[in-house]
């Protein structure tokens, strides 16, 4: 299965000028022969708090009708992070358009990153669920930014979920890119599972994102990387030979002492 990831920056509150991004990169990619493209956090609105709570609309309305329209159009899967606002509630939220520009999945972000000056807890409610997605020989698991911190998140999709394959829609900023290569990295490699990273470019009021992109594989080995400060498209082929190999030769879940960890 051939993966795209599109890093890219963002015009802060001009949806169309984002759309018109989105569409770009997801044109590349289908010419290419790529199945799914996976797009950073936010890039309908840009990563700001005041632009997000302005700009901010339900699913019925703003990016989403377009993305469905899109990925029908060229045709090709989309995994998107968007605003959500549902009733008094704004969500930092991941979506994922099949393509017959049906969403078959979403999710919403479970952890807040809360340290100013981004301070999201002011902004958004959090999601209360881990969600994940079947495109055979495939399970994703879906996951944003801040997640990647919190290995809990990952194990459990890989064990309770079967999940073989994680995507990460993220903002993450240049002070902590170390954090966001190692993190990354390891999800994989302690779950034996792919990771596909799809982080942002540009400067958001003052953030200056640190790109970075990356498709890893389960044994930890990068087989695609973006560089850490231009908008590119990275792929990959997504190979069930070379997940069942890694997990044949050391069976790490299988290990697990469960009993220990209770």
């Amino acid at each position: 299965m051939k993966i795209a990831v599109a890093q890219i920056s963002c015009f802060l509150g001009d949806i169309e000028a984002n759309l018109r991004t989105i569409r770009r990169f997801a044109e590349q990619a289908a010419k290419s022969g790529a199945e799914m493209i996976v797009f950073p956090e936010m890039v309908d609105t840009g990563y700001s708090m005041a632009t997000i709570r302005e700009h901010a609309a339900p699913w019925t309305e703003g990016a989403l009708p377009r993305l469905r329209d899109m990925a029908r159009s060229l045709p090709l899967r989309i995994v998107c992070g968007l605003s959500e606002r549902d009733g008094k509630a704004i969500y930092n939220s991941q979506v994922v358009v099949d393509r017959d520009g049906e969403v078959i999945a979403k999710y919403r972000k479970t952890h807040l990153f809360n340290a100013p000056p981004i301070a999201e807890n002011l902004c958004f409610t959090p999601g209360h669920s881990l969600v994940d997605f079947q495109l055979p020989p495939f399970r994703f698991g879906l996951s944003i930014c801040y997640d990647l911190r919190f290995p809990e998140v990952y194990r459990k999709l890989a064990t309770a979920h079967d999940v073989t394959a994680f995507m990460i829609s993220s903002a993450w900023p240049f002070p902590r890119v170390e954090h966001f290569q190692t993190l990354a990295r390891v999800r994989a490699i302690e779950n034996q599972s792919y990771v596909i990273a799809a982080n942002r470019v540009g400067t958001d009021e003052g953030v200056t994102f640190c790109g970075s992109s990356v498709i890893i594989d389960p044994s930890g080995v990068v087989v695609a990387a973006a560089s850490p400060d231009r908008e590119e498209l990275i792929q990959a082929d997504l190979s069930e030979e070379v997940l069942k190999s890694v997990r044949s030769r050391m069976d790490v879940l299988a290990d697990r002492r469960v009993d220990l960890y209770k």
